[in-house]
């Protein structure tokens, strides 16, 4: 039996998890405060476990590292701001749109043909989309932020695919792990910064920085040399799943029978463009 795809499902467990876990850590430490020790504590942990990554460092892993960890990092302060506004299941399934979201960019900037099956795959996240976001005749702006947030990661796929041939992987992360702690760190010093208020805050902090960023990297980067780049991306969004059953079995949400509906056709969406292949994202993103 492959251990691989085990693995890779663990992480996207982690992800989803992290949702829930975070939700109660952002009541009480602000956003960018909160982000700010996570992304420092990952780096901190990658580099102390390569200290060689330092060694590998160039201008051109800086400058491109850096364009990346600036996507990168809006995608997490968006994500994270909507999570404090709405429930972490919402934000899981939203979050997913960025493997919707990730053709259309392309389009948009590098002017890659969409076929038809993606538009189809638009509209049906679409639909979902809405579902999930509309209360009535408003939009909730916590649902908004975190689409913000599935763009940004979005662009940052793009930016991975655009410049990450040729550099080494371990010293590129760091450099954008940096950048999103640079990013926040600046942010919360502004904002006045607040460490986490308690033993459970630091907890979290801990576990989003080491399991989720640090370790989870390492085996999606292992897990890579033994899966085709579909079947990890596959694999990965299910993400989105374990967030919706952590955030109910764990968080005391509920989803209501619209939401759920939402949360199935972004679901379905996902799938269906991975699968697919041919405009497949071949890089994920977790939280």
């Amino acid at each position: 039996m492959k251990i691989a795809p085990w693995a890779l499902l663990a992480v996207a467990a982690a992800w989803g998890y992290a949702f829930v876990v975070m939700k109660d850590a952002i009541e009480k430490q602000s956003v960018n405060s909160f982000l700010f020790s996570r992304f420092a504590v990952a780096v901190i942990a990658m580099v102390a476990l390569k200290p060689s990554v330092i060694r590998n460092l160039n201008k051109d892993i800086l400058r491109k590292g850096f364009l990346a960890g600036l996507f990168l990092g809006s995608g997490y302060i968006f994500q994270t701001l909507g999570l404090k506004l709405t429930g972490a299941a919402i934000t899981g399934f939203i979050t997913g749109l960025y493997v919707v979201a990730t053709p259309v960019i392309a389009a948009v900037f590098l002017r890659h043909r969409i076929s038809r099956f993606t538009w189809v795959c638009v509209a049906l996240a679409t639909a979902g989309l809405a579902l999930l976001s509309l209360h009535g005749w408003s939009v909730g702006f916590g649902e908004f932020l975190v689409l913000m947030s599935a763009i940004g990661f979005g662009a940052h796929i793009i930016a991975l695919s655009q410049w990450s041939n040729g550099l080494d992987s371990y010293t590129f992360t760091v450099v954008q792990l940096t950048t999103c702690a640079v990013l926040t760190g600046v942010i919360s010093i502004g904002q006045g910064y607040e460490a986490p208020a308690d033993t459970t805050g630091w907890l979290v902090v801990f576990y989003t920085a080491i399991l989720c960023t640090a370790v989870a990297f390492m085996i999606q980067t292992w897990s890579q040399a033994h899966m085709t780049p579909t079947k990890v991306a596959v694999i990965l969004t299910m993400e989105v799943v374990f967030a919706a059953v952590f955030a109910v079995l764990f968080g005391g949400e509920s989803l209501t029978l619209q939401a759920l509906i939402g949360g199935i056709l972004v679901v379905i969406a996902m799938f269906a463009i991975v699968i697919k292949g041919e405009e497949s994202v071949e890089s994920t993103h977790g939280n």
